[in-house]
């Protein structure tokens, strides 16, 4: 797992770095400019066009210097806009002005017209993650004006104004893309930033994870190389029962659907024998849409205890029986899986989250967090209250989005890297309860089935959103669900 270093810390982890590598600070912005222009040039290697690079005075201004002189080997349209006399400026950033040739033209930011064409680049290399109040001055004008002009507009590491642990306070640069060196900043996986970071790219500077690891605040990023680790591996001998057998408890009279792709998911994700719970009134549907899901109501299932694993609330409704769910809840001694109503039903009970059996998986979206713990001013506040509830509880609370977020028991955080707008759709979350419910039923441990669970929903949706793209339906996500074996070589 990638650590998520808070920007308080990243001062000491450079320079922690610089010493461990036996190399000058002077290098190691070097380094993160090299990262930065190759990103570029992949992504734009025919440009013919201008490039305007914005530097502040500290050491976001001088990564932007270091870019320009990059940049100058390969055009004469580079310009630097500068904010700061160089004499009043880093150490570093004082270096890399000396640097620049003489084919970069240098502009004082008093001086410009902020004629940009919609073709020209803009760089925003104003502030860094050291910035800790709102912009003001001839840096926050400057920056509106920029955010008026037409052009592709990148950032150097985070958008100029965003904090990097926090939420923003008035005014920041608009990115389409954000370049961010070695590890995204917090601040960059919030909601209420995604109009400013635009997409986020994780530029490499060559310091390594175990490194990384010391300076870490419990939060860390999920990668590809992650999964592999995390997975089971089952022989020729394998039968139906070690691949788990799991049941589905939900779907009200109108809502069976939620039922249906939480059962079928849990099939495309591995499980041997699939079963659910549901009104006797409602099981034609499910029988003829997916005969491979056997189905009972309550008064056929004697014992639970026989399913390896519980997914509880798709569909179910509010008209639940809960001294029903306080006996299933009581009952049950192996870690569940609870989303949807499973959640709303706890928020109206409260005395029901004594009861989930330790190491359980509640799967929430923004809304049903909110109801379960109260209304948050912002993502920074809901993770906080995501880590304490987690903790207090002993449970995972898995809170769904754009890099959804697993907060553990221990007090780490997990974001996910997967996934994208297209799954913004009815059932999506339906077809995460019955991955992770198949993950715990297969044997997996609570942990790596909710990371597995939430790494393969978000990258089956990838695969299918190639073709799909807004027409994307949650169906369309369980039927990529195997790719997604294949894309990670899991047999």
């Amino acid at each position: 797992m990638l650590s998520i270093i808070p920007g308080k810390s990243v001062s000491q982890l450079d320079k922690a770095f610089i010493s461990y590598e036996g190399i000058t600070s002077l290098d190691l912005m070097e380094r993160a400019a090299v990262s930065f222009c190759n990103w570029f040039f992949v992504h734009f290697p025919k440009n013919e066009n201008a490039i305007f690079i914005f530097c502040g005075p500290g050491n976001n201004g001088g990564d932007g210097l270091a870019i320009a002189r990059i940049f100058s080997k390969t055009t004469d349209k580079v310009h630097v806009v500068y904010f700061e006399d160089s004499e009043n400026c880093s150490n570093d950033y004082q270096s890399n002005f000396a640097k620049l040739p003489k084919n970069i033209s240098k502009i004082h930011i008093k001086d410009f017209s902020f004629n940009i064409s919609k073709d020209d680049f803009v760089i925003d290399g104003i502030f860094g993650v050291g910035i800790n109040r709102p912009l003001e001055g001839i840096f926050k004008e400057s920056i509106e004006k920029l955010n008026r002009v037409e052009g592709m507009k990148i950032s150097i590491d985070i958008p100029s104004g965003i904090p990097s642990d926090a939420v923003l306070d008035g005014t920041c640069f608009k990115a389409a893309y954000t370049v961010t060196f070695q590890f995204p900043k917090l601040s960059l996986l919030f909601p209420e930033h995604a109009s400013f970071v635009g997409d986020i790219h994780i530029a490499d500077i060559g310091i390594h994870d175990d490194f990384l690891k010391s300076f870490s605040n419990q939060k860390f990023l999920i990668r590809k190389s992650d999964i592999p680790g995390l997975h089971k591996k089952f022989h020729n001998f394998s039968h139906k029962g070690d691949y788990g057998r799991v049941i589905i408890i939900g779907g009200s009279v109108g809502k069976v659907g939620a039922v249906l792709m939480a059962s079928k998911s849990a099939l495309r994700t591995g499980s041997g024998l699939v079963h659910a719970h549901i009104p006797k009134g409602e099981r034609l549907v499910l029988q003829i849409a997916v005969p491979e899901v056997m189905v009972f109501d309550s008064q056929e299932v004697q014992d639970y205890k026989q399913f390896d694993a519980m997914g509880i609330g798709p569909g179910w409704g509010m008209n639940v029986d809960i001294s029903f769910y306080r006996e299933l809840l009581s009952n049950y001694n192996k870690p569940v899986v609870i989303d949807a109503d499973g959640i709303n039903l706890i928020s109206k009970n409260p005395d029901l989250l004594k009861l989930i059996p330790k190491e359980s998986i509640l799967t929430p979206h923004i809304k049903e967090f909110e109801r379960l713990v109260g209304i948050c001013e912002n993502q920074e506040e809901r993770l906080r209250k995501a880590k304490d509830l987690a903790k207090k509880h002993h449970i995972f609370i898995v809170l769904k989005g754009a890099f959804t977020c697993i907060s553990c028991p221990d007090g780490n955080q997990y974001f996910n890297s997967t996934g994208n707008k297209y799954m913004a759709t009815a059932g999506s979350g339906d077809v995460l309860t019955g991955m992770i419910t198949s993950f715990l039923g297969q044997g997996y441990k609570p942990f790596n089935a909710a990371v597995c669970g939430v790494f393969h929903h978000g990258l089956a949706g990838e695969l299918a959103s190639v073709v799909k793209r807004r027409g994307l339906i949650a169906s369309d996500i369980i039927d990529y669900i195997p790719a997604t074996y294949t894309q990670l070589d899991i047999d």
